[in-house]
Formats: structure tokens, sequence, C-alpha cells
């Protein structure tokens, strides 16, 4: 097995494992894809996919450029309200209300991005709270109801039956898996270019970068545009699965759910804040299942031992780890062959 095979196998299995997993669930259960557990857990794993693409897109700014934001959930909801009022409104169809989404997002995240980011730390955090606040207040306004819903939400989004999940659930779980895939695949090329190891720089000394000539500000923004324009596409997606957008897409405790999974999972491991996604969304749901009303006090307790005992999150740690493994081996050997 060559080392790029090696490398990559866990990748393959995971994807292998969701792929036949709705079919195993379904033959275990004896239930049809479309009925019973089969079908719950295809809706199930449907959010972790898109929240895991949230997640990511948060993680480009946190964990590879050193960004700390809580205005996140702008975008996310900018993706779910465009689309919406793009559908339903303007009847547009799906793939070119997608586009416009896609140059809404870059034109919104260059804005914001040009006027927050000439501060830095806590300050930008407070500025991109700022804005994801104001649109969360303009969304809930009652003299914009007719197009946002305002606190009731904008429902009733058309989206083609092919992938309208309410009546083709399997179809539709197999579009956002396809979508993570995608996005998963483009990050690691973004991160791997020379302008993610010059986000890589700007993470680990700013000054540095700096007067080694590189003008920070530009990359900043342009992490910041790929960063939201992902984030809008997911919304687009969470909008799709509901067939509605709400104001809770905006809201801060949106965009603390994307910092807790990316550092549940790792921050700046690209896979890591996916695999957080699938943490939170499927163990705050068997919690609340279990536990009822108190599932976030004990989900509170898991991420206080989470930070202590895994302080990387959970692939992070894991790489620590290994590399830890791997020195001990070499030291281990090298007494030996003396």
């Amino acid at each position: 097995m060559t080392k790029s095979i090696r490398d990559h196998l866990p990748y393959l299995l995971l994807l292998a494992a969701l792929v036949v997993l709705p079919f195993a669930i379904s033959f275990l259960t004896g239930e049809p894809l479309n009925k019973g557990i089969a079908l719950f857990s295809q809706g199930l794993m449907i959010q972790v996919f898109i929240l895991a693409v949230f997640a990511l897109s948060y993680d480009i700014l946190m964990g590879h450029t050193g960004i700390l934001s809580f205005g996140h959930a702008l975008f996310f909801g900018t993706g779910a309200y465009a689309l919406g009022i793009l559908v339903k409104y303007a009847h547009w169809s799906l793939p070119v209300a997608i586009l416009a989404i896609i140059v809404i997002a870059a034109l919104e995240s260059f804005v914001i991005g040009i006027l927050s980011l000439r501060v830095h730390g806590v300050y930008f955090a407070m500025v991109t709270l700022a804005f994801a606040t104001v649109a969360f207040i303009l969304v809930e306004a009652t003299d914009f109801k007719q197009w946002t819903g305002a606190e009731d939400g904008l429902h009733g989004i058309p989206v083609p039956d092919a992938i309208n999940p309410a009546i083709h659930r399997t179809e539709f779980y197999f579009l956002a898996l396809a979508f993570a895939v995608a996005i998963f695949l483009l990050v690691k090329l973004f991160v791997d270019s020379p302008s993610g190891r010059v986000w890589a720089a700007i993470r680990e000394n700013e000054a540095r970068a700096t007067s080694i000539g590189f003008n920070t500000l530009a990359f900043k923004v342009q992490a910041t545009i790929i960063s939201g324009i992902i984030a809008a596409l997911a919304g687009a997606l969470n909008a799709m699965w509901n067939l509605s957008a709400t104001p809770q897409t905006m809201e801060v405790g949106t965009t603390i759910n994307a910092l807790l999974m990316t550092i549940i999972g790792g921050s700046g491991t690209i896979i890591g804040p996916m695999l957080g996604a699938g943490v939170l969304q499927l163990l705050g749901y068997f919690l609340n299942l279990w536990l009822g009303s108190i599932w976030q006090l004990v989900f509170g307790l898991i991420y206080i031992l989470l930070v202590l005992f895994v302080p990387y999150g959970i692939v992070g740690t894991w790489r620590v780890k290994q590399l830890d493994w791997r020195a001990a081996w070499r030291a281990r050997f090298a007494r030996v062959s003396k």
C-alpha cells in the first residue's frame, strides 16, 4: 500500500461507511429507505453534513488564518434567506439562485472584511458580532415581513421534486453528502495552496508575515470571502432541507455552535470541525432524548472534560499523540541499534 493511499484510507473508509449507512440501517431494521428509523437517520445525518460544511467554513478563519469571528452566522443566514427570496418571490431557478448566492456572499464578505479586518483580536470579533446582530434585527423586523416573514421566518421555499427532502429523502441525503465531500476537497486544495501557507503564517505571526512582504490584509480578506461563500452555500442547503429560512440562522448561537464544532473536532485540521459537527449534533440529540431539558448542562460538562483532556480537539490530539508515539519508537529503535 502506497503512502498516499495509506494517508487517505481513513477518509475513504469514512466516506464508504456514509454511503452504505442508509442501506445498512434499512437492512438491519427491515424497513424501507423512506420509512421509520431509516428515514429518520437520513434526516439526522443530513443535518450533520450541513453543519459540517458550516463548521469547516468557520475553521478557515479561526483554524487556518487565526481570525476569531462572532458573526459567522450572518453568512449562513444570508445563504438561507437569499435562496428563499430568489426562488420563492423572484421565481429564479435553483442553479441560478445558487450562483447569485455565491456572488452575494462574496460581496458581503468582501465589504465586511475590508471594514472589519483593520482591527484585530476581540475587536474584530465584536465588529463581526455587530454586523450579524444588525442582520438579525432586519430579518425579524416587520417592515420586511413580506420578504422575510419576520419572527415566523420565510416558509414554503419551493425545491425541485427530484431533490425535495419531503419526497426524496435518500436523494437529498446523497446530495448533502456529495456537497460536504466537495467542500472538504475544495478547502483542502485552498489550505495546501500558496495562499493557504500565507494564512498559516498570518495565524502564527502576522507581524513577521508582514515584515517579509505579504499584504496580510489582502490574504485575510481572501480567507473571509472563501469562508463566507462556503457558509452561505451551507445556509442555502439548510434552507432547502427545511424548506424555510428563520431568524435563528443568524443568531449568535449559530456562530457559537460553529466555534464549538471547530474546537471539539480540532481547529486547523480540516476534517476535525466536520467530525465535531457530528459529535455536537448526534450527542446533542441523544442527550436530549435521554435526559430531557437538562441535556445542555450535561453537554456543557462533557465539553469541559473534552477541553481538559483533549486540548487540541479530537483530530488534533490524535495527531499529537501519533507524533509522540513515533518519536518514542524512533528513540527506542535508536537505543537498540547502538
